[in-house]
This record gives C-alpha cells, structure tokens and sequence, in this order.
C-alpha cells in the first residue's frame, strides 16, 4: 500500500444515505479476484445508463467536480460484506471517504485496502457538502499524524477516530503482513527470551 500521511484535495460529493455495497460495485463484477479494473465499475449503475452511455446526471461524471476525496452520505458501506467496494474505491482514485457513519465491515476492508474512512458529526459532513457546493475546487486538507481533517478555505476543522493499529499501517504503507515483518527483529528477541 501506499504511505498516507496528510492529503491535500478537491472532493466529489455524493450526498446519497445509505449507499450499499451493491451500488458501490454490483454483484455481477464480483468475479475477479485481482484488484485491479474495479474502478471502472465503482458505482455502475449510477453512472451508466443500461445501453452503457453515461449518466451525466451522476455527480461522478459531471467534470465539475475532482479528487481523491469522496465526502458521502450517512450509512455508507452498509450491506453485505464485500471487499471489492473497498479495491473498487481506491483503483477509481479516492484515497479518503468522508461521511457521517460507516458500516464496520466496510470501513475494516477500507482501512486494508489503502482508504481511510473518516467519520464526521452530521454538522460537519453538512458544511462540506455546503463549501463544495459553493466552490466545486474546495479543498480539504486531511492529517492523518493528526487525526484532522480541514476545510482550507474556512479553517474549519474536525478531528476523527482511527485505530491506532490501522493508523500505523496506513502511515507506513503496510497491510497486516508487512506489520509483521516490520517488528520481526522484536519477535524474535521476544522469542529467544522465552527459550
């Protein structure tokens, strides 16, 4: 994964509650098992029409609006258990999810997979959507070292929760395994002390 420390970014707003896993990446492109291509699938039915043109309806395809930063709606990630919303997510591009509450199961597979989901008071998920809707170039600032994410035009700013685990991992880049290998020399001291 790649290093997350601080992101600096325009923001797509989907102000949509309740976004499913389904709708993040329907079932029928569930048959890959690498990560890679999901993104050209990430909300599907929302951005395509069913003959395959684009929905210019669709917040994604209005050109208005760019970043690596995704501000959604409350209850996002709710649904069935699926790891490819999180792979479908990152391979589009965003790097940071904004939203009031997150479904545990999808925020775990956002955290291994390289997104951080940031969870915000309604108020404040409120003012984002109300910056980017007056300025489509607004930027957020998010400090991952922090915990902070910041609204650069207004300085106004929230902090946010992660486990300290998962921070760790994001901060340097690694998934559970290369965690692992990071404190090998501490396990193995570990181990010869209890030869």
């Amino acid at each position: 994964m790649d290093k997350f420390t601080k992101l600096t970014s325009s923001a797509i707003p989907l102000s949509i509650e309740n976004v499913d896993t389904d709708q993040i990446i329907p079932a029928r492109f569930l048959k890959a098992t690498s990560r890679d291509g999901f993104g050209e699938n990430l909300f599907r039915d929302w951005r395509f029409h069913k003959d395959g043109n684009p929905n210019q309806d669709f917040i994604l395809n209005d050109t208005t609006y760019k970043g690596s930063i995704l501000v959604a709606g409350d209850n996002f990630g709710c649904g069935s258990s699926r790891e490819h919303a999180a792979w479908a997510i990152n391979d589009y591009g965003f790097k940071v999810v904004i939203s009031s509450f997150f479904a545990d199961i999808f925020k775990g597979n956002a955290l291994n997979n390289g997104v951080l989901p940031i969870q915000v008071t309604p108020e404040y998920l409120q003012k984002l959507f109300n910056e980017i809707e007056k300025d489509a170039n607004t930027q957020i600032e998010v400090d991952l070292e922090a915990q902070k994410v910041t609204i650069l035009a207004t300085s106004s700013s929230s902090t946010f929760e992660i486990n300290p685990y998962k921070k760790t991992c994001l901060i340097n880049g690694y998934d559970d395994i290369d965690f692992l290998i990071s404190n090998k020399s501490a396990i193995e001291e570990f181990e010869k002390e209890k030869i």
